[in-house]
């Protein structure tokens, strides 16, 4: 087992992030192994490790650990996507969303390598020496879970309540809280009801596939002229409804891998943003109170007090200064993303439809023909 990383020390990235691929998974039992492909800088080879999910919360926690990175709490950390679970429970797998359809896990591998490439691409975050470590060492990352108490969770759900309801005292940040409220509630509905949609294409495609095959329980033998124009009749009946379980089904899966993951991301993101915007409001509450503690203490503490307040006013300064950068950063990316999720899926979309065309036509061809 590799050693924990005890500090964070500016490294540049030995891998191209754009050449990082989780290529596959494999399932072990209950758990899942995924296999992560990147290009070294030098152009001389290539790294291949296997990481688990533990090992990704491992670098995501190393990212999050970087208090000596000024303003690090303005940053809008990546979403790593939630934990995926075999035989998962429905509530698991209706917090996976698009990311538990399929059987070969291929749309959750996909949102594992967008997230390092987010990570890695990332001027901050890719100096972390544990993305370093995660991309290159042929040994797991070593593995810390934090473990916190249940009241200990309540009291910071209920502070948390009160802290997100603060006024902000900048207008900016006002109105981006009000925005990422709103749409982060409207980003979750959207992906919710596009996973119906999918959930829906996929009960379709089986219940196509269902009665194809009972089509064939119509055929007969023998050489009765009607009974074989009946049987012909119901095989290539039973085609058409194969070729169309094959297009909903395909539908489907261009759904999940284009626009369904585009939300999903986008959801997870907006999430990703009210966490930060949180932690500044929290920088600020902290602010406002020693401001005040400053001004009623008596003058024996006066010094030490003032000392508190310059801190917590140069470390909210930071994260200020820092989230107002991630925060355009993320608007252009984000509508980025989106965009080329429309596009793929308008893409897919017309590609799958001119395929299908051309199959219902050949159909339309054959049953001219038996007439």
């Amino acid at each position: 087992m590799m050693e924990e990383v005890k500090e964070v020390v500016p490294s540049t990235l030995g891998v191209s992030s754009h050449s990082i691929k989780v290529t596959e998974v494999v399932r072990d039992g209950d758990a899942l192994t995924f296999i992560i492909v990147s290009q070294k800088l030098s152009g001389t080879g290539e790294y291949l490790v296997d990481r688990t999910y533990e090992d990704f919360e491992w670098l995501q926690q190393h990212l999050f650990s970087q208090d000596d990175v000024p303003g690090i709490q303005g940053i809008i950390f990546p979403p790593l996507p939630a934990k995926a679970q075999l035989n998962a429970s429905a509530k698991a797998t209706k917090q996976l969303g698009v990311l538990a359809t399929g059987q070969d896990w291929q749309p959750y591998c996909m949102a594992l390598e967008t997230y390092l490439h987010q990570v890695a691409s990332h001027s901050t975050l890719n100096k972390n020496k544990g993305l370093e470590i995660f991309l290159t060492s042929s040994e797991p990352p070593g593995r810390q879970k934090v473990r916190k108490g249940i009241f200990n969770r309540l009291s910071q759900a209920v502070e948390g309540m009160w802290k997100e309801g603060h006024k902000d005292v900048d207008e900016f940040f006002q109105t981006e809280r009000d925005h990422n409220l709103t749409l982060t509630g409207c980003t979750k509905a959207v992906a919710e009801r596009f996973l119906d949609v999918v959930l829906t294409e996929q009960k379709i495609a089986v219940a196509c596939g269902h009665f194809s095959t009972a089509l064939h329980l119509c055929v007969e033998a023998g050489e009765d002229p009607d009974k074989q124009t009946f049987s012909k009749i119901c095989v290539k009946i039973s085609e058409v409804f194969d070729s169309m379980r094959k297009n909903v089904f395909s539908v489907s899966e261009n759904n999940v891998r284009t626009l369904g993951l585009g939300l999903d991301l986008e959801s997870r993101c907006q999430e990703a943003e009210k966490e930060m915007l949180f932690r500044r409001t929290c920088k600020l509450v902290e602010l406002e109170t020693a401001c005040r503690n400053a001004e009623r203490v008596k003058s024996v503490k006066k010094a030490a007090m003032e000392e508190l307040k310059t801190m917590a006013e140069k470390e909210f300064d930071q994260t200020s200064g820092v989230a107002k950068q991630e925060i355009t950063r993320f608007h252009d990316k984000r509508v980025e993303m989106l965009q080329q999720a429309l596009i793929q899926w308008c893409e897919t979309q017309l590609l799958s439809a001119r395929e299908s065309a051309d199959r219902y036509n050949e159909h339309l061809q054959a049953l001219r023909a038996m007439a």
